[in-house]
């Protein structure tokens, strides 16, 4: 069994300039930082004594037999992110609950992604998590999110973030 615990956070100016819509054409930068909210991640290999493949728990459960059955998109998407087509339990538990603003979806998508890397023995840094995560939140799930949020909750503190026209962060 893999637990990970990830922050929520706090934006106190620059929300926004964080997109790339806005931030490739007219560079950006963010100040936050990390609270002591969390999404905490388990997962765990399912026994063979089961009759579903995959299961995900959050506001809901979801017992299902292939990957494309998730309706959750973050735990559906990582999964697939890493290959893993069966054999796995994930359970999402929030301190606060989801749509507060303050980056709840990327902490539990950070915090699946790192309890991911560490089922497969892999040691993994805050920042390529956030970039991972903003690579399945954006490119994969098709999501129009910002930039602020996954790096402010994978490295967690206090954070003056800029976004260059470039694409570094």
């Amino acid at each position: 069994m893999i637990i990970t615990q990830t922050p929520l956070r706090i934006s106190f100016l620059g929300g926004g300039t964080d997109y790339p819509d806005y931030f490739l054409k007219h560079g950006g930068e963010t100040l936050g930082t990390a609270i002591n909210k969390y999404s905490t991640v388990t997962i765990h290999t399912l026994t063979q004594f089961v009759d579903y493949t995959l299961r995900v728990h959050y506001s809901r459960l979801e017992s299902v037999g292939v990957i494309d059955a998730i309706e959750h998109s973050g735990a559906r998407e990582c999964l697939r992110f890493f290959g893993i087509e069966n054999g796995i339990e994930v359970y999402y538990a929030a301190d606060l609950p989801a749509r507060t603003g303050l980056g709840s979806s990327s902490s539990a998508v950070i915090g699946l992604l790192h309890a991911l890397h560490e089922m497969k023995g892999e040691r993994v840094s805050g920042k390529k998590l956030a970039e991972e995560t903003i690579h399945v939140e954006r490119e994969i799930i098709g999501e129009r999110v910002g930039s602020q949020d996954q790096y402010i909750c994978a490295l967690g503190g206090f954070r003056h973030m800029q976004f260059s026209p470039r694409g570094s962060v």
